[in-house]
């Protein structure tokens, strides 16, 4: 240990001022051991929050997709189902995107969007997505605007679904098409999930669940509400992460929270 001594000084005087800075300094130790432990305790927090981060599965940001510029979810099976978002969408969903061996859905009053499972390998499309895709039709139709628990849905080939209108009769709006032949009707409760695999996806409550059972992360079930759609989202957001757009994006017009799931 190095001491200072001031020549002009006595040895007791040199003791004094060494005695005096030991006082001071002993009534600043209190202080020091306080903040000692309160910054303990924020380092604590800190490094829990950050294993707690860290634990969390990592979700990959993956390239937007030709399907994601319309409304679209995977069903409990795994076929892709998409649907419009407006008129001219579901005008880009019918002529360019529907093909033979598919299933489209629409409900029986208007304001509903063009729902399509989409079947590019020709495979028996099981009931399960079927119900599916007619919960996503019901719950982006105006059904859920309006407060309804169901919604009437059918379903047809692609074959029925035609632009040309019946002589005498104006030709077709922007979205709208002719529906020939027998429907098939079902309905389904009206449901809604969204979740983060990469991409923002809603849909039907079974189809999401099974999407984030198998990669372990959370979703959010949506309720019909009157929320500002911007305050929903950043609920959402902070759940599922992803980018606040994407999410807004997925939701319908009015709605709400639920509650949040693993």
């Amino acid at each position: 240990m190095e001491l200072r001594l001031n020549i002009n000084k006595t040895i007791e005087q040199n003791a004094e001022v060494y005695f005096e800075k030991a006082k001071k300094y002993k009534k600043k130790i209190p202080g020091i051991l306080k903040t000692i432990e309160l910054y303990k305790d924020k380092l604590s927090k800190a490094q829990s929050a950050y294993d707690t981060e860290q634990s969390k599965p990592k979700i990959e940001k993956i390239k937007k997709e030709w399907f994601e510029k319309f409304r679209w979810f995977i069903s409990s099976d795994g076929f892709l189902v998409i649907g419009g978002r407006d008129a001219t969408t579901n005008e880009i969903i019918v002529k360019k995107y529907m093909n033979k061996n598919e299933i489209v859905f629409h409900t029986e009053l208007p304001g509903s969007p063009f729902v399509v499972i989409k079947n590019p390998d020709n495979q028996n499309i099981p009931e399960q997505t079927i119900k599916e895709s007619a919960e996503f039709c019901a719950s982006f139709s105006k059904s859920w605007k309006s407060g309804r628990t169901t919604a009437e849905v059918y379903h047809i080939t692609p074959e029925q679904v035609s632009k040309e209108a019946p002589a005498g009769m104006a030709a077709l709006a922007k979205g709208s098409f002719m529906i020939n032949g027998k429907r098939n009707y079902v309905s389904p409760a009206l449901n809604l999930a969204i979740c983060n695999i990469g991409r923002i996806m809603a849909g039907p409550v079974s189809a999401v669940k099974i999407q984030c059972e198998d990669k372990d992360l959370k979703y959010v079930e949506i309720i019909q509400g009157e929320d500002k759609l911007s305050d929903v989202g950043k609920k959402v957001q902070r759940i599922i992460g992803g980018e606040l757009d994407d999410i807004i994006r997925n939701l319908p017009s009015e709605c709400a929270i639920k509650k949040d799931k693993r």
